[in-house]
Parts: structure tokens; sequence; C-alpha cells
């Protein structure tokens, strides 16, 4: 059986010694489980769930998965219980610089009573659907790397450049000791990489998202400190009351973003906000002296940091004396993968892209995940899950997944 599509496209660059880029395909057939499905099952049905990721068992099925297909693999540990996976197919001329295909082994956390298949039982219906926590996000991704080099090394295709296929530790929590440490690290230099790809969103029509940049991070907590007493009184200067005048403003400031969305803005230029804890208090008869409300927001690319900062400041100063704005989390705003003529991964992405006939959106992505640590190390990569929503599908409890995918 030939090469489908999508695993055409790398064969194509890589055979000429061009820069390689990767496309991931599986084609399942109806009557019988291919390999590629088992595998993705076996996968899933790993808890890697936060909190407290035991990573062990994920570990050894990655290395036996390496050892099945003749690859050498490698664990870096960032810190005690914190592994990276590399799992490498050497090239022809390993002196250039490297392709990496990255994804992540933790998954978040479940509400198991409202799934309806155990979520790590990878449970399949008789449509071929599979049900399990990180179907989407991002096991099926990991595993369509690691097949579609299966299908390389059975076609016995070589290639110039090597290419690394990475499984990180806690993207789901930030990446402290999982990405964002591992591009400060001598094993990660010495991998020599020059492209990289790693998860993006599934698209609903035949137009894949590609996101080249994504929105930056930024955490904080608005505390107001006030006269605590008896709840029979009425205080003044309370905690309460100076609080809700910084959140009424923030919440304005909320509804602008929004409104943007009706007008058509594409959400990578809008900077969400919203209000996600809510803490104070010890009874319902006691005015507490401090009242804390946190929020998460995602600065949209032409975003100004600094302006905003000084607004919230501002909001603060005249709520009154005792109400601060603390930054919980600012990530670094990153530098944009460049998709121009100046960078030839581009160029070469997109040709085998057009000879394929696949369309393209160059995008922002809304999120942030592990792409960011490795922008911040001028490394282009972009972030492209080639799927389609009929194949792949979630709600906010549970993903399930089509083994009918073929694209």
């Amino acid at each position: 059986m030939g090469l489908p599509p999508l695993s055409r496209f790398l064969s194509r660059i890589t055979s000429h010694g061009a820069p390689p880029t990767s496309f991931i395909v599986m084609i399942i057939a109806l009557n019988k489980e291919d390999i590629a499905v088992t595998n993705f099952r076996k996968y899933l049905q790993i808890p890697t769930v936060h909190p407290d990721v035991d990573y062990s068992e994920c570990v050894n099925f990655l290395q036996s998965y390496a050892e099945s297909m003749g690859l050498p693999s490698t664990v870096h540990y960032m810190a005690p219980k914190k592994p990276v996976v590399i799992i490498t197919l050497t090239g022809q001329k390993p002196e250039l610089p490297t392709l990496l295909l990255t994804s992540h082994m933790d998954v978040v956390p479940v509400y198991p009573e409202k799934w309806t298949y155990d979520p790590f039982s990878a449970y399949k219906d008789e449509k071929g659907n599979i049900y399990g926590r990180g179907a989407q996000d991002m096991k099926c991704v990991g595993i369509q790397y690691l097949e579609t080099i299966r299908r390389y090394i059975n076609e016995k295709l070589t290639f110039d450049r090597t290419i690394h296929i990475s499984f990180m530790p806690d993207e789901e929590i930030g990446g402290a000791l999982g990405m964002a440490h591992f591009v400060k690290t001598n094993e990660f230099r010495i991998l020599n990489i020059g492209f990289a790809l790693d998860e993006g969103l599934a698209s609903e029509d035949d137009v894949i998202p590609l996101f080249y940049v994504e929105r930056t991070i930024w955490q904080f907590y608005i505390r107001s400190a006030g006269t605590p007493g008896h709840a029979s009184l009425l205080h003044d200067n309370t905690a309460a009351e100076k609080l809700m005048y910084v959140v009424n403003k923030i919440l304005k400031w909320r509804t602008l973003e929004k409104n943007k969305l009706s007008q058509g803005v594409d959400i990578g230029l809008v900077t969400s906000v919203n209000m996600t804890i809510l803490n104070g208090g010890c009874q319902l008869n006691v005015v507490p002296p401090e009242l804390i409300a946190g929020f998460d927001v995602r600065l949209a690319v032409d975003a100004d940091y600094h302006a905003l900062e000084s607004t919230i400041t501002k909001w603060c100063h005249e709520a009154g004396k005792g109400v601060q704005l603390e930054t919980f989390k600012k990530n670094e705003q990153t530098t944009p993968t460049k998709l121009d003529d100046s960078n030839f991964w581009w160029l070469k992405f997109k040709s085998e892209c057009d000879k394929l006939g696949l369309k393209l959106k160059p995008s922002i992505c809304p999120a942030a995940g592990d792409t960011r640590y490795i922008r911040l190390v001028i490394i282009p990569i972009v972030m492209s899950a080639f799927l389609h929503l009929d194949f792949l599908q979630c709600n906010i409890h549970q993903y399930f997944y089509t083994t009918t995918m073929n694209i």
C-alpha cells in the first residue's frame, strides 16, 4: 500500500534534501482495527491526569513503542517525576537542522460521573467512536506522529534531515517543569532544531487553521482590604464595595472586547477577560477584612500590556486605600513565526500544502501551549492538527475520536 496523501507530503520534502515538515494521517479499515488505533487506545488508557501526574507508565509505553519501530529513545528529567521523552528518526545528513514534532502527555482533570464511558477506558462503540480524556488534547496527535514514522520505515523511505518526536510533561499546567525548562537545557540545544510542529485545533470546514503566534497570558488578582465587623452594621470602607468598583471596571472592559467578536473580529485579535476566582469571608454575619478576585486575561498580539496594567492600577487607586493589583503570571510576548519569503521552512511547507490541495488559514492561536517557549528561543514553529471536526468531537466533559478518518 502506497503512502497516503499527508504522509507523501513529508516524503516529498525530505527526499530532495529540502527542509522537512510533516502531515500525519491514519486511514482505518472499518472491519479491522488498525495498529494505529490500537496504540491510540492504549495511550488513552494511561491516566496521565492532573493533579499529581504519574508519567512512569506513559514513559514505558513510549519507549516500547520506539523499540517496536527500531528507533532510539531518550528520557530527560527536568525535575523529579517530570520526564521528557525524545524518539528520533536519524536522517542521512544529521548535521542539518532538524524537524521537531512535539506533543504533551498530560491531560486535564475529569469528572467521571459526567462521562458516558470511563474516561480512561478508550471505549470504542459500534460506530467506531473512541471515548477518552486526551483524545483531542492531544494524544491523537502524538500517535499520528509515531504512526506516520512507522509508515516511512515500512516504505523504507530515507530523509536528509533528522526528525525528533518529543513527548512533554505538564503542558496543561503551564509547562514550567516541561518545555519552559527544557528549551534552556543543553539536551534541547543538541537536537539542533530548525523547525517545529505542535498541536492545533480541528477544522470546522475544509480550511485548516495554522497558528503562527499565540496570545499572551496575563493572570492577576485584585486584593481589597477594608473595615471588618459584624454584618448587622453598615461599615464604611468595606473590602466588598471597593473590590466591586474595580471588578465592574474590568467587566466593562470585557464587554468591549466581547463586542469585537460580534463585529467579526478574529478571536486572536481580541483580548479575552474572565473573572475566574472569588475568595474571602468566613461566615455570613461577618464583614471580611479582605476579599480577592482573580482574572485570566489573554492579551491580543497588539495589546499594550503596560498601558493596561497602568489603567487597572489607576482603578485600584480610585477604589480607595487597600486595593491593589497583584500579577500572578505574565508570559513574555513571543515573536510570530514568519510566513513569508524569508522563512524557507514556511515556503516549502506552503508549497507542499498547495500541491495537496490543502487550504491553510494563518491565524493567531487564542490559547497558549508549549509553542510559546520554543518561539522564545527563536525557532520557527506552527500549530496545526490537520483534523476535521467530523472526525474529532468534544464537549466540556468528554472527548471522542472516530476511527473512520480518511484525510
